[in-house]
């Protein structure tokens, strides 16, 4: 196994750890720490390993953080709409 792929894991793991601890601010705080750390993870698992490798840890970051990924789903959505026509 790669050290990026160690790494992975590990972000894996202190995901999972930190999802069951509790918190007051529904682990936002958590989320975007783990987001910081995990884009530099991912870029190097990508560089390591290969761009389909690097899917599938996106792919399993993504399942672990859903809702920063729902939320910015529809942020985009909004920014592409177009304004009524009517105002």
């Amino acid at each position: 196994m790669t050290l990026s792929l160690l790494l992975a894991c590990l972000w894996a793991f202190a995901a999972n750890v930190l999802a069951m601890l509790p918190s007051r601010d529904n682990l936002w705080r958590r989320a975007y720490g783990l987001i910081a750390v995990g884009v530099p993870i991912l870029g190097f698992v990508t560089w390591q390993n290969g761009p389909w490798v690097g899917l599938l840890v996106l792919a399993a970051g993504m399942s672990v953080l859903r809702w920063p990924v729902i939320y910015l789903g529809r942020w985009l959505r909004r920014l592409g709409r177009k304004p009524d026509a009517d105002t």
